[in-house]
């Protein structure tokens, strides 16, 4: 007999309605879901009632920092942390040392996942200067994307050869950018050094990497995707300036121009520099308070399509820097859903639109095969919450390989108790539940 579970009496949060359902998982997917459920299959029965149960989410950018970078991160670690946050599949990028700009690269990852990764995994692949022709040999059915770093990034991969991204954009698949332009931030960099020397005070990052940049970059990224008929999705958008150029008169179905919004330019703004230094500290940068509201108007108006994290940590001794050698970007994949739940109770957004953001929408938009929903035939990827219990982000409950979080001493109105990923209960309670790997991820492309 097939192993399966029931949980009952779960108030059902998808495809924007809220209803209270039984829920039959066997053989890792959904079987069937309604009001009553009878077990005539001895299957295992999990009383959710009084719980919300979500879609897992799917996070379209990290960082987990494997190959070469594992004092920060690695794939066991931080897929584990993604778990006890909600996110059931991640789409991890190419800023790795190696790079996965190689196809022989790129499928060393995935076995690496294969082996640790408890949450369901995708690796996109990275562009350079030099290789148009590798990249045109990557498989659309079981890569997330191409990866085109149009701004400051780590190695051979800033992408700035007008001929090479001509060709890039010609390609048939999901391109990906992250959009900086490297000639405004040098020059706003060297006046910043001119005016204060090594001594540059972290309240300028959003100077020297301004909003000129971001919009320069995502607008010529635009330009390119329009010209070719590309498939693009910009990712962390931190201007409200850049808003002008996505689209939502179009059901996301339809749009071949995409953007997300990161977690980090929904909460934080630049007056917490001050205190909070380099730990918030991200490449774009968190810039003005204006800017985070229209981000987040953007996300209501559905300019912007998804929200995710660009999980990317380091560790406290590399952050503890001075602004010109700590490192951007940090850790975001635990709590990442439990920050949009906060807004939820703050009235600023609805948990069914939460759920299109962070499931439906990352699922139609990469086109995942059979995830992002709670749809019978799908892939049992499921969070349930406690909405009555509450959660204080402390050092001793952060499961980051780098120890730390942007969120330590807030406290969360609600509190996951659970994550299945593919059927399997892989985090209960606080607690990892191993001896599940999760799946490649594949796209109907």
């Amino acid at each position: 007999m097939s192993s399966a579970t029931i949980l009952r009496s779960g108030t059902i949060v998808n495809e924007g309605k809220q209803f209270v359902a039984d829920i039959l998982i066997r053989n890792g997917r959904i079987e069937k879901i309604a009001s009553t459920l009878s077990n005539e299959i001895n299957a295992e029965e999990i009383n959710v009632s009084g719980k919300i149960v979500l879609p897992g989410c799917i996070d379209d950018q990290v960082h987990f920092r494997e190959p070469g970078l594992t004092h920060k991160g690695n794939i066991q670690t931080e897929s584990r942390a993604a778990v006890a946050g909600g996110i059931t599949s991640y789409m991890e990028q190419p800023n790795t040392k190696p790079a996965a700009t190689s196809i022989e690269e790129l499928e060393k990852k995935y076995q690496r996942a294969s082996e640790v990764s408890i949450a369901n995994y995708s690796f996109n692949m990275g562009a350079t200067n030099d290789n148009l022709e590798e990249l045109k040999k990557v498989s659309k059915t079981d890569v997330a994307g191409i990866k085109i770093f149009m701004g400051s990034s780590t190695g051979n991969m800033l992408v700035d050869e007008r001929a090479t991204l001509e060709g890039i954009f010609q390609l048939d698949h999901q391109l990906i950018t992250h959009c900086e332009d490297e000639g405004t931030i040098r020059a706003n960099l060297e006046a910043a050094k001119q005016k204060y020397g090594e001594d540059i005070p972290f309240g300028m990052h959003p100077t020297i990497r301004s909003e000129e940049a971001c919009y320069m970059s995502s607008s010529a990224a635009a330009d390119l995707a329009k010209k070719y008929g590309s498939r693009l999705h910009i990712f962390h958008i931190s201007t409200a300036k850049e808003l002008e150029l996505f689209d939502n008169s179009i059901p996301l179905e339809q749009k071949k121009i995409t953007a997300e919004a990161c977690i980090h330019h929904m909460w934080f703004s630049e007056e917490q520099y001050e205190e909070k230094g380099a730990y918030i500290k991200w490449n774009p940068a968190v810039k003005k308070a204006s800017d985070r509201d229209a981000i987040f108007q953007g996300v209501l108006d559905n300019k912007i399509d998804v929200i995710a994290t660009d999980h990317a940590p380091h560790t406290m001794e590399e952050k503890e820097n001075s602004y010109l050698k700590a490192p951007s970007g940090g850790p975001l994949v635990q709590h990442a859903l439990l920050a949009m739940l906060e807004m939820v109770e703050q009235g600023k957004i609805t948990i069914e639109r939460v759920v299109e953001k962070m499931a439906h929408a990352p699922a139609i938009l990469f086109r995942v095969e059979n995830r992002g929903y709670i749809r019978e035939g799908y892939f049992a990827d499921l969070v349930v919450v406690d909405p009555t219990k509450s959660v204080t982000v402390t050092k001793e409950n952060i499961l980051y390989k780098c120890g730390w979080s942007p969120f330590e001493g807030v406290s969360f109105s609600n509190e996951i108790e659970m994550t299945l990923v593919n059927g399997n209960v892989v985090y209960n309670k606080g607690e990892i539940i191993e001896g599940t790997i999760g799946s490649r991820l594949l796209f109907n492309r």
